[in-house]
Order: C-alpha cells, then sequence, then structure tokens
C-alpha cells in the first residue's frame, strides 16, 4: 500500500494487516504524522498534535502484538479527539482563549474506551469556541480549512475532525453535534 492508500484506507482493511503483523502499528502512525505534518498548518485541523505520544502508544502496542499479548480491538489506529472532549495530558480548551492550556487529570469515558480498545490517540481537532458556531473557526485557533478547496468552510465545532478525515488523517476521527457538527463538514 502506498502512503496515500494508507492514509486514507479504512480500519476494516487495517485491522486485519495490523492483526497480521503485515502492517507495524509504528508504521502506520508514522505515516499519517508525516502526512499531517506536511499538510499542516494550511488545513489547521490540530489545536494539539502529540506525535511523541502518538508514536510511543504504536511502539507498546507493537510489541503487545509481538510478544503475542491480547490487544484491543482497535489496536494501533490512529484517532484524533475532538478539543470539546476533556482529556487527561492533551489540554481541553475549546476553541477558547479563556481556556488555553487547561489540562484534566483523567479523560472523559469515551475517550478512556478508545485507550483500551488500543487506538492511538493523535492529538485534539479544532472546534468553533465553546461547540457554538456554525463555522470552522475560533479565537484559539483560526480558521479550519477545507482540505478540499482552501478558504472554504470545513464545517461547524467538528470542524477539525471533518477536515482531518477529508485530509486523510488516519481511520478515526471523533465528533459531536447538536445542530449540524458532523453533518455540516
Amino acid at each position: 500500500m502506498s502512503p496515500d492508500d494508507l492514509c486514507f484506507a479504512p480500519a476494516t482493511e487495517l485491522l486485519p494487516l495490523v492483526r497480521s503483523k503485515q502492517l507495524s502499528p509504528v508504521e502506520l502512525c508514522e505515516t499519517v504524522l508525516a502526512r499531517i505534518e506536511r499538510l499542516e498548518p494550511k488545513i489547521n485541523a490540530f489545536v494539539v498534535l502529540d506525535g511523541d505520544g502518538a508514536m510511543e502508544q504504536a511502539r507498546q502496542i507493537e510489541g503487545k502484538i509481538a510478544r503475542g499479548e491480547a490487544v484491543g480491538p482497535l489496536a494501533g489506529m490512529p484517532v484524533t479527539i475532538k478539543d470539546l472532549a476533556q482529556t487527561a495530558v492533551l489540554p481541553t480548551q475549546r476553541g477558547s482563549l479563556s481556556l488555553k492550556g487547561n489540562v484534566h487529570d483523567v479523560d472523559t469515558p469515551f475517550v478512556t474506551r478508545l485507550k483500551q480498545a488500543g487506538a492511538i490517540v493523535l492529538g485534539k481537532t479544532t472546534t468553533s469556541e465553546y461547540g457554538w458556531k456554525g463555522v470552522s473557526q475560533s479565537p484559539l485557533t483560526g480558521i479550519t480549512h477545507n482540505p478540499w478547496q482552501h478558504g472554504m468552510n470545513a464545517g461547524a465545532s467538528s470542524a477539525g475532525a471533518g477536515a482531518a478525515a477529508a485530509a486523510g488523517y488516519g481511520p478515526f476521527h471523533q465528533g459531536s453535534d447538536v445542530a449540524g457538527s458532523i453533518r455540516m463538514p
């Protein structure tokens, strides 16, 4: 598979390759991070990218697979988390300068479950301030661009997740929706 193919491949294709050791979680993570590095900040889908943390997670999962240890059902799959969701270690800033640098002690339950399932958290994606605007802009991060047409709106509060998915930043991108946040992107 070419690097682009890996970045756009669905988890249903990637998981069997990882489990059968045909694809290394480290290789997959490196490939996705290289694509992100190449395309950011032009798209501006991330408020926080944790490449070092993601690579450490990938190495741990690869080690477990190599030793024949049990791994979760999402083992080695890169995932992004919308910046409205609370995470430990990574700041949860909700698109607002008033919460800049805000770090919690614990993950919200779905983040904990993703990690327990073996997903690799790449970082936090951009959101409109407190998730309350139907445009891909916040005072904290500026504008998140549509990767297919720079300068065009990438959606509402899940704009970073939508832009990351459209740009091929791996198979999973967490978004949430009240009034169109995942439907607009």
